[in-house]
């Protein structure tokens, strides 16, 4: 994943408010984003949407057919979507999924936030991971925070997860998909008839390998001051310590209370003998690179 060939930064007001240094929370599925999506949602001055459709849309369009993402104007596209979606009017939150309305603490249509008390945007939608170099395009001056989580407890949430699952259906990969294929971890064709004989735990495994494997290559190639990287155990241990490194990195106060509810290291109970040692056979390598035993 290149992450160069940047155009030059252009100036993108939403709501009277110029979009400087926007925030994208970047992981694998269930590993965390949506945690710390909420904690951003509930900071003061941060409109950050999570899973908004016409966001979703052109994400998940960019992570199935790679070739659009790297075509020309690509990125007013997206940025064009998050503008949409950052947009503070009456029934602003009409679209927002119920994790996003949850975290907003929203009832209703919305809004979730006033438009006066806006300084920062963001997005920690699913999957945002696979258009980071659109994201980059869009917008240079761009802060990621990804996040990486043990792949045996990834693999038991995506189990139990229908949304997950549903990328798995044969027609995924017909004869009109693109390899590689980051976004479900197959690297060629000739793999097509494996990965559909393949048990669900196999695949989400595969969806976790390839997805710290992009993870690893932001943190080769951009700068510090860009990308802030987390463990999710560490969240869970120290939700303090874990938002004092947002707070520093994003120069503002970031809400810690969205991580006390999480836990970690439950895959021991939630998955079969038999899932945990396909996921460990298939993300072997990314487990201990990771340190994860």
């Amino acid at each position: 994943m290149s992450v160069s060939m940047r155009p030059p930064t252009h100036i993108l007001v939403v709501n009277g408010v110029k979009v400087r240094q926007p925030v994208f929370v970047i992981a694998a599925p269930h590993s965390g984003a949506d945690l710390l999506g909420r904690a951003l949602k509930r900071s003061p001055g941060f409109h950050v949407t999570m899973g908004r459709a016409p966001v979703a849309r052109v994400v998940y369009a960019f992570a199935r057919r790679p070739s659009i993402a790297r075509s020309r104007g690509a990125h007013r596209v997206l940025r064009d979507a998050l503008a949409e979606a950052w947009q503070v009017v009456p029934d602003a939150c009409a679209e927002c999924g119920a994790a996003c309305k949850e975290a907003g603490g929203i009832v209703g249509s919305g809004p979730c936030v006033t438009a006066r008390s806006l300084t920062r945007f963001g997005d920690a939608g699913p999957d945002l991971l696979y258009s980071t170099p659109v994201l980059l395009q869009a917008f240079p001056d761009a802060r990621f925070i990804q996040i990486i989580r043990d792949g045996r407890d990834v693999v038991a949430d995506m189990l139990a997860d229908p949304a997950c699952l549903a990328w798995f259906k044969p027609h995924m990969l017909g004869h009109d998909a693109e390899f590689p294929s980051p976004f479900l971890g197959v690297r060629s064709a000739e793999h097509r008839d494996r990965w559909n004989a393949m048990p669900a735990a196999g695949k989400c495994a595969l969806r976790w390998r390839s997805a710290v494997r992009l993870s690893a290559t932001l943190r080769r190639e951009l700068p510090a001051e860009q990308l802030l990287t987390l463990r999710y155990e560490d969240m869970v241990a120290s939700p303090g310590r874990a938002i004092g490194a947002v707070s520093d990195f994003l120069g503002a106060e970031i809400s810690t209370i969205a991580l006390y509810s999480a836990k970690a290291g439950g895959w021991r109970k939630r998955l079969s003998a038999a899932d945990a040692e396909l996921a460990e056979k298939v993300a072997r390598e990314e487990l201990r690179r990771l340190g994860y035993r």
